[in-house]
């Protein structure tokens, strides 16, 4: 098992007339190569939960396991977790602040305790795999684009060779082209690595093609964790506490109103459109064996004519 949170609270301005919850009694387990999309309205925990995670902020109460072991045990090597699980903020930024692109992604592993030969070959990995053209390696990172920007921090996480990526909001502001490419790259990282990923997002749409599994999250508490279609099945729940189902459900209970038999868990394009191939072609088929009746029935019809001529 690779992560579990057992009962996690998360007070900020704890003990003052300020205290507010931020996360309420949580508690989860994800699996190794597990692919999990985490869901919430601005202000749900989201962020405040992933940071759990790494180590990055402690609990007010409750436990987190990494692999068995209790993150907050006395002598527990936090350095070392951070290694294991990577987190990439939304705003690339944050995480950026070598000369060039190369030396940032080089930090890491460096900071590992790895040879400078070592960190250039993972360096080197890091960048292929997330898909920037070597020309922008020398550049600094400020210079390039906002999907530049996010590719070179997730390849910076990625050279420390880490087995749970995190990632809050990595499209946020990315053009639909941008979005669909580093989105297609953590999911052939997925594929390819066995990786667990955890990925935050605000597009559900996003979520339903990618994620096995989803945690909803709503005033710092998780009020749901199943699969996207066991989740948008409750949609009109969860348009109360402001998000949605992916557009395409929509259109697909539109259609059942109207009397069209579709399924109604279908929650990506995809799945749509391969209904509505199985619907047009079943229509097909039946219009097929009524063309194919049409001629019996006119020969039966004439055959009939012809006997009655012969009485007559």
């Amino acid at each position: 098992m690779s992560i579990k949170a057992e009962n996690l609270n998360y007070i900020y301005s704890q003990g003052t007339a300020y205290e507010q919850y931020a996360l309420k009694d949580v508690s989860f387990e994800i699996g190794d190569g597990e692919f999990v999309g985490l869901i919430g309205h601005t202000g749900s925990g989201k962020s405040t939960l992933i940071q759990h995670l790494n180590g990055l902020l402690r609990a007010s109460s409750g436990t987190i396991y990494y692999n068995g072991e209790n993150i907050y045990a006395d002598g527990y090597d936090m350095k070392a977790l951070r290694g294991k699980v990577g987190l990439v903020f939304q705003y690339p930024e944050h995480q950026l602040f070598e000369i060039d692109v190369f030396t940032d992604v080089c930090f890491g592993p460096k900071n590992q305790g790895l040879s400078k030969e070592a960190c250039e070959v993972r360096a080197r990995e890091a960048l292929q795999s997330v898909g920037l053209d070597e020309r922008f390696w020398k550049q600094s990172p400020f210079e390039l684009s906002g999907g530049q920007k996010r590719r070179v921090a997730i390849a910076g996480v990625l050279a420390m060779q880490p087995e749970v990526l995190i990632l809050d909001e990595p499209t946020a502001g990315l053009d639909p082209k941008g979005r669909d490419e580093i989105l297609e790259e953590l999911a052939e990282l997925h594929r390819k690595r066995h990786m667990t990923i955890i990925l935050v997002s605000h597009s559900m749409e996003d979520v339903a093609r990618y994620a096995s599994r989803i945690l909803v999250m709503n005033h710092g508490e998780k009020i749901f964790d199943a699969a996207p279609k066991e989740v948008f099945a409750h949609y009109r729940e969860l348009e109360t506490i402001g998000l949605a189902a992916p557009q395409v459900t929509y259109i697909v209970h539109g259609l059942r109103e109207h009397g069209v038999p579709i399924a109604d868990d279908i929650t990506t394009v995809e799945e749509a459109r391969n209904a509505i191939l199985r619907l047009l072609g079943k229509a097909e088929q039946t219009e097929a064996k009524a063309d194919r009746k049409r001629p019996d029935q006119a020969r039966t019809a004439n055959r009939s004519k012809g006997k009655a001529d012969q009485r007559s």
